[in-house]
């Protein structure tokens, strides 16, 4: 991911905070036969744990034969997509002045780097797929837990999926907030990304806010 320095985002907690926020990851590797890297969309939990920068935990469909790319690249790279907005000229003070203006994007990611490890053990499927559902339940009033569902059925299920680990060798963030721009420019995106009634233009002038 091309970083300007302006725009690069290294402290450790802001980077956790991006990645536990996403709600939807994209693990990318190479492909076995040298062709279009592979892609997945999938949910990553993040455990900060020994490792430089944590262990990112997931699973894939059996089906899906990217698991055996992965098995076969040893490395992957992990993409958080934080909010994004279209940035109009029209929001500069700039634009007034003399016009010189284009327009641009606003958004925040966070690309995780490091080995991957395929895992088809039923005992650490099991546990994996529970600390994921805990993580994902906690948030209802009512939370549904793997324990709920027949062991027979929960036992079967496991057999469908493989799980994933990327321990995170590198971390790349970037949170591109109009910081290349006057205080000016960037009160007028702020105020006019406030104004839309765009959800995810809120959310870019709140992170604009934040700092």
């Amino acid at each position: 991911m091309y970083t300007p320095p302006a725009f690069r985002e290294d402290r450790p907690e802001v980077l956790r905070e991006i990645m536990r926020a996403a709600r939807l990851a994209l693990l990318v590797s190479a492909a076995p036969d040298g062709g279009a890297p592979e892609a997945t969309h999938l949910p990553l939990m993040l455990e900060v744990d020994e490792g430089p920068h944590g262990t990112l935990h997931g699973h894939i469909a059996k089906a899906n034969a990217h698991w055996r790319g992965l098995r076969a690249a040893g490395v992957a790279r992990a993409i958080f997509p934080g909010p994004e907005a279209y940035v109009s000229p029209s929001l500069y003070a700039s634009k007034r002045e003399h016009g010189r203006v284009v327009p641009t994007w606003n958004y925040v990611a966070v690309h995780a780097i490091g080995t991957v490890e395929v895992i088809e053990d039923a005992a650490r499927l099991h546990a994996l797929v529970s600390r994921l559902t805990e993580r994902h339940e906690a948030p209802r009033r009512d939370p549904w837990a793997v324990t709920d569902a027949p062991e027979p059925f929960v036992a079967g299920q496991l057999k469908s999926i493989v799980g994933i680990t990327l321990r995170i060798e590198t971390l790349i963030g970037k949170r591109k907030l109009s910081q290349n721009r006057d205080e000016a420019d960037r009160a007028g995106v702020v105020a006019g990304l406030s104004d839309s009634a765009d959800a995810a233009d809120q959310a870019v002038a709140a992170a604009m806010r934040a700092g």
